[in-house]
């Protein structure tokens, strides 16, 4: 299979992924929001994560579709599924409570099945931006000058 297939695939699963999660976080807001609030590590900044997270998952789906723009939307895509890792990790070692704060499909995943879930993407992400070819760039004609 070609570089460029394998990324334009990884790509298009990210952005299933970010549209699906944000739009399930914006539709049951209150729900999300409530979840995120119970978050022995969020609980302070529940609020306005609760705005954040899907208005990022949005930019990064929009940078994604973007040619330009698609390195930096797999590097993106792979930190905040990092950190969306860590973020059950700690939640998983350190917390008496694990609060439930995903929609849709997500949500009937045990933890630990949504922790292989998101190393999963993490490790697409990461392959997406190893196969990732830069754009080449023009090359002026050389002048007869210049030979």
């Amino acid at each position: 299979m070609k570089k460029k297939t394998v990324v334009d695939i990884i790509t298009y699963l990210l952005i299933i992924l970010f549209i699906y999660a944000s739009v399930n976080k914006l539709v049951d807001y209150e729900n999300f929001s409530t979840e995120l609030g119970k978050s022995p590590l969020l609980t302070a900044f529940a609020g306005w994560v609760a705005w954040v997270i899907p208005v990022v998952e949005l930019l990064v789906v929009a940078m994604l579709t973007v040619p330009k723009w698609c390195l930096t939307g797999l590097y993106a895509a792979f930190s905040l599924m990092t950190m969306f890792t860590a973020y059950i990790v700690a939640i998983l070692r350190f917390s008496d409570y694990v609060p439930c704060s995903c929609g849709g499909v997500l949500q009937n995943m045990t933890w630990n099945q949504h922790l292989v879930f998101n190393i999963t993407f993490v490790l697409l992400a990461l392959t997406g931006i190893i196969l990732h070819e830069p754009e080449q760039h023009k090359k002026a004609p050389l002048s007869p000058s210049a030979v």
